[in-house]
């Protein structure tokens, strides 16, 4: 497999994740399941996007997620964000169910809001487009979430935002707008923005798509020193299969709305074992 070039493109140290500790960022131990989906299924009409789909990913776990367009991939972390519904099955985080709780008679019944808020909080999700505050410089978008929704105090949310903004190399840019940053600088924005909230799960639905390859350098690199530093739960939906290989742990070929083949990255890009897995990498191939 021919690696991406953008997975060579290196940033200096004191531009990316420099002064930052552990502490600052959800450390769960390796091992424990934290995100699992049951016989889940999503459908748009007639169209099934999500068929039946069963997946383990445990505390720690880097799992890369790739496939052709329309095979389910965005909309799998659209579902475990409660960004879309499910029409069948069930989504758990950490052992606790996204769409049902325990009822007064110690029966599951439908979840409310407040158990969905609690369980999607261990979640965050960094999109395609950067979907920043134009109106809100760096330092406040990152700051405007955890006041406004967890109820930290404005000086302690601050304090981490700076903190968090000097981790992703923008130490520099409290106080730009998103207009006054490039691509690159405004999805270090939001996963900075998303990290605010202190998730255990982080969620990457192709963030690089938009950008250029020395832009798209600069947010691997990010979020490269996340995965190797501070052990958070990881899914990526992406189309860059030198990072992918180099960051997974696992990789998931997705079609037709299910998990078509998976492994280790070594083992999945070199010696695919299903047709469909051989012809997709192929092209991939051959775009490149």
């Amino acid at each position: 497999m021919t690696t991406s070039p953008v997975s060579n493109i290196q940033i200096a140290p004191s531009e990316i994740l420099t002064g930052v500790s552990s502490a600052a960022i959800s450390s769960p131990a390796i091992g424990k399941p934290m995100v699992s989906f049951r016989s889940v299924t999503k459908r748009y009409g007639d169209f099934t996007v999500l068929d039946g789909l069963e997946l383990d990913v445990s505390a720690g776990e880097k799992v890369a997620i790739i496939g052709p367009s329309g095979s389910g991939k965005s909309t799998l972390l659209r579902v475990l964000m409660t960004l879309e519904g499910i029409d069948e099955g069930s989504i758990l985080v950490e052992g606790e169910s996204l769409t049902h709780m325990q009822g007064r008679n110690g029966k599951l019944v439908p979840a409310d809001a407040k158990h969905v808020r609690a369980v999607r909080g261990k979640i965050g999700m960094v999109f395609q487009g950067f979907n920043l505050f134009p109106h809100r410089t760096a330092l406040q978008n990152v700051t405007e979430a955890p006041v406004h929704v967890l109820g930290v105090k404005p000086a302690e949310a601050r304090d981490r935002a700076v903190q968090l903004l000097e981790m992703v190399g923008l130490g520099a840019k409290l106080d730009h707008y998103p207009s006054q940053l490039s691509g690159g600088q405004q999805q270090r924005v939001a996963i900075a923005r998303a990290l605010a909230m202190r998730p255990k799960v982080m969620l990457f639905d192709e963030v690089t798509s938009a950008l250029d390859p020395e832009l798209c350098g600069e947010v691997l690199n990010v979020i490269r020193r996340l995965g190797s530093e501070h052990k958070l739960t990881m899914l990526m939906v992406t189309h860059q299969m030198g990072f992918a290989r180099e960051f997974a742990d696992r990789v998931c070929f997705f079609y037709k709305g299910r998990i078509h083949e998976q492994g280790a990255p070594g083992q999945l890009f070199e010696t695919p074992q299903e047709e469909r897995t051989r012809s997709f990498l192929s092209a991939v191939r051959e775009a490149n």
